[in-house]
């Protein structure tokens, strides 16, 4: 980068942490700390629900994505608007009536401690690995810029959020968020009408959008079903409503997001404007990627997305096997650049048999680049077993460090800093929150003073921030982080999500039945998972109504039992 996007760069950062250590002003007590005393409107609520989801993950992986593999990933998100409306009737109304915490506070109420701390631990487990995959994310970004490993970038960014949500709490999180989000939207549209600008001569945003249709990258909705196809209509709207209702109604990054808002109507309101606006934001998102795609049929991509790996093959002694690679490739690219041409002249004239002759070219120029990239990573392979061969997450950042103005680069990599920023310290504030509040303050040491449970929050605060750092030091081995932050997710929100559903609507059941239909729902989903018998999505799905049913079945055994035992 230049020096005008080095200062733009650190003043957006350095702007963002004084804003909100300033505007979160001092916290005395717990409340203060976690839930920002509960005093904030809709608009924060609604863009802090965001930021919290959209992490760097979104707008580094997100277009990524797209290039490689279309479109399809929106469907992911069809089921969010239906459960918006559940949470607004069911979930907001009661955990504000209960002033609670954490969501996990009311199951106690409704079950028994052991059914809380379960579902915690749960949650304390997966939010933490999923935590430290957002901290990687950025580093990706530090590491391409300057050309170093990824392990002192990630030590760098994770030390930076641990800094500004130990000092300033979740009122912190909340109005940083609020200007994160401003600048993102901003950034990104810019990002947006720059790719269009930069296709070449005559070639404008319906012609992109139409060649990359031709190559496959248009596929927003598939209708077939397919319970191992990880993205379709029947996945986004069932298995995704599962995965969003569990996400937004369990997980206490998103719980506690809309708890700090100051009544019902307020954090109805915020968690609407989700639901209204993020199908959307990530429509565009996944669009930029697909205009990046089609910018890339016409000017030369990296053979391979990720300098370091690059770099580290280009200095061994496979150097020479992989520049003549390197130069089959730009071979390769020029008779695809011509077969693009090619489409777009056929496409110009409306005839079908011209424009069916062009599209076969051009993807079998394509699939001859493909090839040639195969190899090359072979090559990397053969250099360092642990390379990582899944460079989608340097597809978006390769575009802005190569093509973007000066001064603008600075702003998109500061706004995917601020998206990691965001998300990462509300997460941190949340595991510390569910720490202390239902295992410290609940199990270890109930009844201590507000400054006790203060400082112990920000103690939990840096412990769960080094927890996050350590998987985020695994998380190159990952491949794409969107996709897998979302696989991991799926593990544990259907079960938990069937715990509060029967909390919520099934009265007769008891905690013994629902803590042991838990553990037991808990290990099939694992193993579905680990062994692919479906499409990640639709865990969220099966985990939920089996422990409905399993929950059901134990609770007419265990009574009857207790009943026994007490008789004798």
């Amino acid at each position: 980068m230049s020096l005008p996007d080095w200062i733009v760069l650190g003043a957006t950062l350095l702007a963002i942490v004084i804003y909100g250590v300033w505007k979160s002003g001092t916290n005395k007590n717990i409340d203060q700390f976690l839930m920002g005393g509960r005093s904030l409107p809709w608009y924060s609520v609604g863009l802090s629900v965001m930021a919290t989801q959209a992490s760097a993950i979104t707008f580094l992986s997100a277009p990524g994505q797209a290039y490689s593999d279309g479109m399809r990933f929106v469907q992911f998100y069809l089921g969010l608007p239906l459960a918006m409306i559940v949470l607004c009737i069911t979930f907001v109304p009661i955990f504000h009536r209960l002033k609670v915490y954490t969501a996990y506070e009311y199951l106690e109420q409704r079950f028994d401690l052991k059914t809380r701390a379960l579902t915690s631990f749960m949650f304390l487990i997966q939010r933490g690995l999923s935590t430290g995959i957002t901290i990687y994310a950025p580093s990706i970004i530090l590491s391409t810029i300057l050309n170093i490993n990824t392990t002192y970038t990630t030590l760098f960014i994770g030390g930076l959020v641990i800094f500004y949500t130990v000092y300033g709490g979740t009122k912190a999180v909340s109005y940083t968020q609020m200007l994160q989000m401003s600048i993102i939207f901003s950034g990104m549209f810019l990002a947006g009408v720059i790719v269009v600008s930069l296709l070449p001569s005559g070639i404008g945003f319906g012609h992109a959008i139409k060649l990359a249709g031709k190559m496959g990258h248009m596929n927003v909705i598939d209708w077939k079903f397919d319970p191992k196809n990880q993205f379709n209509i029947w996945s986004g709207l069932i298995g995704g409503f599962f995965l969003q209702l569990s996400y937004f109604g369990t997980d206490q990054s998103q719980v506690g997001r809309y708890l700090t808002g100051s009544s019902v109507g307020q954090s109805r309101l915020g968690l609407i404007m989700n639901g209204l606006i993020k199908i959307p934001m990530q429509f565009c998102i996944l669009l930029i990627g697909v205009l990046v795609f089609a910018f890339y049929q016409f000017n030369r991509p990296p053979m391979f997305f990720n300098k370091y790996e690059v770099s580290q093959v280009q200095k061994s002694t496979y150097a020479i096997q992989y520049n003549a690679l390197d130069q089959q490739y730009t071979a390769a690219f020029n008779q695809k650049k011509e077969k693009a041409d090619g489409l777009m002249k056929a496409i110009d004239t409306k005839d079908p048999s011209q424009i069916t002759k062009a599209q076969a070219e051009l993807q079998a120029a394509d699939k001859a680049a493909k090839g040639i990239r195969q190899q090359a990573i072979g090559v990397m392979k053969k250099n360092n077993k642990e390379a990582n061969d899944d460079d989608t997450n340097y597809v978006f950042l390769t575009f802005v460090t190569q093509y973007l103005p000066r001064g603008l680069i600075g702003l998109l990599v500061a706004i995917i800093f601020l998206a990691s920023m965001g998300s990462t310290a509300s997460a941190l504030n949340s595991l510390a929150s569910t720490s202390v509040v239902d295992i410290y303050k609940r199990i270890i040491n109930p009844g201590a003073t507000d400054r006790n449970y203060l400082n112990a929050s920000r103690l939990a605060t840096v412990f769960w921030g080094l927890i996050c750092v350590a998987m985020a030091l695994y998380a190159s081995k990952l491949g794409n982080l969107l996709v897998f932050v979302n696989v991991l997710g799926s593990y544990v929100y259907g079960t938990v999500l069937g715990v509060f559903v029967v909390a919520f609507y099934i009265k007769r059941v008891g905690g013994t039945a629902v803590f042991i239909a838990a553990i037991i729902t808990e290990a099939i989903v694992i193993a579905l998972g680990l062994f692919n018998f479906v499409a990640f999505l639709w865990l969220n799905a099966i985990g939920c109504v089996l422990l409905i049913i399993i929950a059901l079945l134990l609770n007419g055994v265990i009574p009857k039992r207790i009943a026994l035992s007490t008789d004798n």
